[in-house]
C-alpha cells in the first residue's frame, strides 16, 4: 500500500498562524516526525506538539516520533558543498523514519516553520525520497504564513510599495538594492548584513521569534537604530542559545 507525506507550513511561531487547510491535514496524519536540534531548541519542538494538541480531535490517534536533526558544518569553506552535504544527511534521516516508522496506508507529517517553500529543505529531500522509487509515496505540501508575512504584519507595513519589487535574499547575499526593488526582504543574517547599507537612506523593520512569547521588534531609520538591533539580537541569541528573525529594508522616500 502507498505511504502517503503531509509536509505542512505551521507559521512563524503562533498557533493563530495555521490555515483551515493545514488544520484538516494535521487530522489526516498518523505520524509526526519531528526534528530535533538540541535541547537550546526545545522550544521548537513544544510548539509543534502544542499546535497539534490544539488542533487535532480528540478522538484522532496519532504519534509522534523525534530524530535528531544532523546539523551543517558552520564554517565551511565551500557554502553551497556544505547546505548540499546537510541535506543529504537529513535525506538518510527522512528515509529511515518512513521506512521504519510509517506502515503501509499511513499517513506521516513534517511541520516546517513558515511556508514549507520558502527557505526550507523539506520539499527537496521529500521530493527525492519520492522519485528514488524505493518507496510507494503520495505527498502533498500545504502552505503557511512565512516569517516575512509575520513580520510586515507586526511592523503594520507591507512588503513591497505601489508598482515596485521586493527582493527576497539571505544576510550573505545581501549587496544593495537593484534597480527595479526597493525593499529587501532579509532572512538567515549571522552576520548583521544590514550594516552595509547603513550609510543609505533607509528603514528597517525587524524581528525575532515572531509570532511566539519571545518575539522582540525593531524599527525606524537604519542609522538610527543598527546598533539597537546588533545589541538586542546579541543579548537574545546569548539568552536563546539561537535566534529566528528577519527584517525588511526599505527605502526612504524623499518626503519621508
Amino acid at each position: 500500500m502507498t505511504k502517503r507525506i503531509k509536509i505542512i507550513g505551521i507559521g512563524a511561531g503562533d498557533p493563530n498562524h495555521l490555515t483551515v487547510q493545514a488544520i484538516d491535514a494535521l487530522n489526516e496524519v498518523d505520524v509526526f516526525f519531528l526534528m530535533d536540534k538540541g535541547p537550546s531548541k526545545d522550544k521548537l519542538i513544544a510548539i509543534r506538539r502544542e499546535i497539534c494538541r490544539r488542533f487535532i480531535r480528540p478522538d484522532r490517534a496519532h504519534r509522534f516520533v523525534d530524530a535528531a536533526s544532523p546539523e551543517r558544518e558552520r564554517d565551511a569553506a565551500d557554502y553551497a558543498a556544505s547546505i548540499d552535504d546537510l541535506n543529504a544527511r537529513k535525506q538518510v534521516v527522512f528515509e529511515r523514519l518512513i521506512a521504519d516508522e510509517l506502515g503501509d496506508g499511513e499517513c506521516g507529517g513534517f511541520l516546517t516553520w513558515g511556508d514549507p517553500a520558502l527557505y526550507d529543505s523539506t520539499i527537496r529531500i521529500v521530493g527525492e525520497i519520492a522519485d528514488s522509487g524505493r518507496h510507494r509515496i503520495e505527498w502533498e505540501v500545504i502552505p503557511g504564513v512565512t516569517s516575512l508575512q509575520a513580520l510586515a504584519a507586526k511592523h503594520r507595513t507591507t512588503l513591497n510599495t505601489v508598482g515596485r519589487a521586493v527582493e527576497i535574499t539571505t544576510g550573505r547575499r545581501l549587496k544593495g538594492f537593484s534597480e527595479d526593488a526597493d525593499t529587501i526582504a532579509v532572512m538567515l543574517d549571522a552576520e548583521h548584513a544590514y550594516r552595509r547599507l547603513e550609510g543609505d537612506d533607509v528603514d528597517i523593520y525587524w524581528g525575532a521569534y515572531v509570532g511566539t512569547e519571545d518575539e522582540i521588534l525593531v524599527s525606524g531609520r537604519l542609522s538610527d537604530v543598527a546598533d539597537e538591533i546588533e545589541r538586542v539580537r546579541n543579548e537574545a541569541r546569548a539568552r536563546h542559545g539561537w535566534i529566528m528573525d528577519s527584517y525588511l529594508l526599505r527605502k526612504r522616500s524623499p518626503e519621508t
